[in-house]
């Protein structure tokens, strides 16, 4: 566990691929303040959330305690901010939810992370995690994803993906997905891909007569649509994906 009196340092697991520096412009307080939020038994709560300032330091920590039949979903472009960090802890009672989707986009030398612990502590609840990451110039998009399923959390269905997408040498990403499993009769996934865009797939657009830039443009959005696929407001679904693309701009 962090101790709240020091900075983080890249030997906490938590932190390997922060900017750490950048994290010195906060005050310990503000690094070691966490947002409660509980969401009570059979109820819903849905947050969207974007980062979007020009520069500096963004980090937001949350702790979120589902009740019974609870759902939390929570999506977030990360694409504002030198260095911009959504860190979620999640405990689940029996029969909860908890969906997240995100997307970091970033160039130059930027550096956008999400980090989450879900922790399934009793039985038949389920969470999902999808995240794309898009970076070009010297940016890194991370997630480091940790699922704990506690010994009585039988039936629990979890999972992540993470996708990433390198527009140019230099820039990055990480995945760290973590799986801490001491019930036996769960089912739990994760996937982790690194790589450029699909040039046969372009190739396959040009040749139904879609100029270069338009079909680099419309892979970009399928990839990142994926992150938002649970989402059921399809105007919020668009503006999230309108947002990425703008700041995306001539990177695509």
């Amino acid at each position: 566990m962090l101790d709240a009196t020091t900075y983080p340092t890249r030997r906490e697991e938590n932190w390997r691929y922060s900017d750490v520096d950048a994290l010195k412009s906060l005050d310990l307080a503000a690094i070691n303040s966490w947002r409660e939020i509980t969401v009570p038994a059979g109820e819903t709560h849905r947050e969207i959330f974007t980062f979007d300032q020009a520069d500096g330091t963004d980090l937001r920590r949350l702790r979120v305690t589902l009740g019974k039949g609870a759902e939390c979903e929570l999506f977030a472009v990360s694409a504002g901010s030198q260095y911009a960090r959504l860190e979620v802890e999640v405990t689940l009672a029996s029969k909860a939810h908890f969906e997240f989707g995100g997307v970091t986009l970033g160039g130059d030398s930027t550096i956008r992370e999400f980090v989450t612990r879900t922790i399934h502590a009793e039985p038949d609840a389920t969470s999902n995690q999808t995240v794309r990451a898009v970076h070009w110039g010297k940016g890194t998009g991370n997630f480091l994803g940790r699922i704990d399923v506690v010994r009585d959390a039988q039936r629990t269905d979890a999972a992540q993906d993470f996708k990433g997408l390198l527009l140019e040498r230099g820039a990055s990403a990480n995945a760290v997905p973590q799986l801490e499993i001491f019930a036996d009769d769960v089912k739990c996934a994760h996937g982790a891909t690194v790589g450029q865009l699909d040039e046969q797939a372009r190739f396959y657009m040009a040749a139904r007569g879609l100029s270069p830039d338009m079909a680099r443009k419309l892979l970009v959005r399928a990839f990142l649509a994926d992150a938002f696929a649970a989402l059921d407001d399809e105007a919020e679904q668009e503006r999230l994906l309108e947002q990425a693309l703008t700041v995306l701009g001539d990177a695509v």
